[in-house]
């Protein structure tokens, strides 16, 4: 596929139910599912521009569950990513109505608890995901990632307990709400 031919954008989650939500806001861009820990990145169609979002974990203390973070870069998988238009989509979701957050975001390989929480916190991480990085490593170079994650857990909120079925559906609702913003993110960089 061409460049001219390629999709504008490309909004791509982990989860089928993370894709569904997102979906319900996307008037052009397709949303696909790369997998738990984006096992499935290298199908990721050509296109371009990629989001990449779904749920995510607190890292600080300042945020709350149903919070959009949109990352200015992505960490944990070698070099740090610049996340181009951050604080422009934030603006736009916060435009939306959303409560939207600009920060590092940092991909693990696990579930983190509250040690390595703090950790990144220390290093001025916001929230914490499985696939970003991986996602932005499998893109061809030129092409513009985006990471949203909507806070479901963090300091104060464990996800391994009562209440997070509760947050997850807040989640849900809210990840629904940010195609719109996705889309005009990607064709102000497009």
């Amino acid at each position: 596929m061409t460049g001219d031919e390629a999709p504008g954008l490309v909004v791509c989650a982990a989860l089928r139910l993370e894709a569904r939500a997102v979906r319900r806001g996307l008037a052009r861009a397709p949303a696909v599912v790369v997998g738990y820990r984006a096992r499935h990145a290298a199908r990721l169609p050509g296109c371009r521009a990629v989001a990449v979002v779904g749920f995510g974990g607190a890292l600080d203390d300042g945020l709350a569950p149903g919070d959009v973070v949109v990352a200015d870069e992505i960490r944990g998988g070698g070099k740090p990513v610049p996340c181009p238009g951050a604080r422009t989509l934030a603006a736009g979701l916060a435009g939306d109505g959303l409560r939207a957050h600009v920060g590092p975001l940092v991909t693990a390989d696990r579930i983190v608890r509250e040690a390595e929480r703090r950790v990144w916190a220390a290093d001025g991480s916001r929230v914490v995901d499985m696939e970003s990085a991986r996602v932005a490593a499998s893109l061809p170079d030129g092409v513009p990632v985006a990471a949203l994650r909507v806070v479901v857990d963090g300091p104060g909120h464990p996800l391994l307990r009562p209440g997070t079925v509760t947050r997850g559906l807040a989640a849900r609702r809210v990840l629904a709400r940010t195609g719109p913003a996705l889309e005009r993110w990607a064709a102000a960089l497009t």
